[in-house]
């Protein structure tokens, strides 16, 4: 029997994993652990942000999710320059502490209310279980190889300058 990964679960396993560790970088006081968690952190958000511009969105583009889509790519732009400020900085640092709240409250934003309250019924609506599985199956690859190519935290700062393209 072939496992598979629909596509929603996956995306929506991967926004609870960034809540999870926001919340453990939050409840640490040691600085070289929150760094640690930070980079940990900063990757997943990296490559869960990659395989949503380069696979998710595209695929799941339509006139009924395009506006949805545009705005999502611009929330991405936002967690990026968020996350390329804390990248400079020194856990120790106040505007850590103060950069990883905005953080917070903008991704739980950008997934919860934008994408799995707005889109993902939407998308739906548009593909059946095959379809999101056969999508889930590819970002899941491209997740993994992003992850172990080491360090996609790394081209974040280089996404800085504008949103992503959709098409």
């Amino acid at each position: 029997m072939t496992v598979t990964t629909n596509a929603l679960e996956l995306l929506t396993s991967q926004h609870e994993e960034v809540e999870a560790l926001i919340q453990e970088i939050e409840g640490t006081d040691d600085s070289s652990e929150k760094s640690v968690l930070f980079e940990a952190l900063a990757d997943r958000i990296a490559a869960h942000a990659t395989i949503e511009e380069k696979l998710f969105y595209p695929a799941v583009m339509h006139e009924t999710t395009r506006e949805l889509l545009v705005e999502a790519v611009e929330e991405h732009l936002s967690l990026k320059r968020v996350l390329a400020d804390m990248m400079d900085l020194d856990p120790d640092d106040e505007h850590f502490d103060a950069k990883l709240v905005v953080l917070r409250d903008q991704f739980v934003h950008h997934a919860h209310d934008e994408e799995e309250d707005q889109l993902f019924p939407q998308v739906c609506e548009l593909f059946d279980e095959d379809q999101l599985a056969a999508l889930g199956n590819e970002m899941l690859a491209m997740f993994e190889q992003l992850l172990e190519s080491g360090e996609p935290r790394r081209t974040v700062p280089s996404e800085t300058r504008e949103a992503a393209a959709l098409f």
